[in-house]
């Protein structure tokens, strides 16, 4: 819809005037070990890991960090903590869903967080289920070129067909959003296949990883609602107990600005 935004790109728009909370150190490190317990511990044959390395070594993560990561999933090193993934569902002002993914070594710690944040925003935490089923997961390739000029929509759609694609969707990417890319839609089952080709087409991969996609929207309208809504978000999205967050809202962007002052 012209002129609104859905969470994912209100997200992107505000990193670059906020400060980037969400990727801490911690995030960062838990997502590499998620990869490496699911898969190889190897990043040349687990296509999961190889980018959780990439995303944190762009963030600046030290390698003793990752290493230590990488050890922790594959059971080779232990400091007494065990993690586990968790998802929590719920609801923010006027009834917007909100799905939650979180790893944590203290389920009583992240609960309590999660819960203060719904309750401080006008929110509620749900059972688990309450929400989930308005969503689906899909792979996101995010790309851009080497050099940064325009996508060649043509030559990317060749691409998208050859690996199987589903669509695409043209960003802006970089601390200034200056730099042109597109975010390129496929299964999580074809998210190594999509980076490979991409990859042999030219392509710089910025990112690629599983995210979960409202199946409709609601618009959101009224000021006051906006702003408790995008503040909730804000809270949930700063919790380093906190992997990934989406919610099946929109809003218009001149609303998403006078609600972010």
């Amino acid at each position: 819809m012209a002129g609104h935004s859905k969470w994912a790109n209100i997200k992107r728009q505000k990193a670059r005037v906020d400060a980037k909370r969400g990727s801490t150190f911690t995030r960062l490190s838990r997502a590499i070990i998620v990869a490496a317990r699911t898969g190889l511990p190897d990043p040349a044959g687990n296509f999961q890991l190889r980018a959780a390395i990439d995303k944190a070594r762009a963030a600046g993560v030290p390698n003793e960090n990752i290493e230590r990561a990488i050890a922790k999933g594959a059971g080779t090193w232990t400091d007494g903590n065990t993690l586990e993934e968790i998802r929590y569902e719920g609801y923010g002002p006027g009834g917007v869903a909100i799905l939650i993914e979180a790893m944590t070594d203290n389920r009583n710690r992240t609960a309590g967080d999660i819960r203060a944040a719904f309750n401080k925003y006008g929110g509620n935490l749900g059972e688990t289920g309450c929400v989930g089923w308005m969503f689906t997961q899909k792979g996101v390739v995010t790309v851009c070129r080497p050099d940064g000029k325009a996508i060649d929509e043509e030559q990317l759609l060749e691409a998208c067909v050859e690996a199987n694609a589903d669509t695409y969707e043209l960003v802006t990417l970089g601390e200034d959003g200056n730099i042109p890319g597109a975010e390129v839609y496929t299964t999580v089952a074809n998210l190594n296949d999509l980076s490979q080709v991409l990859t042999a087409q030219g392509y710089r991969i910025d990112s690629a990883e599983a995210r979960w996609f409202p199946n409709n929207t609601v618009e959101v309208t009224d000021a006051s609602q906006a702003r408790s809504l995008l503040r909730l978000m804000d809270a949930l999205d700063a919790l380093d107990d906190v992997q990934s967050l989406t919610a099946n809202f929109e809003m218009d962007e001149e609303l998403v600005s006078l609600s972010t002052v």
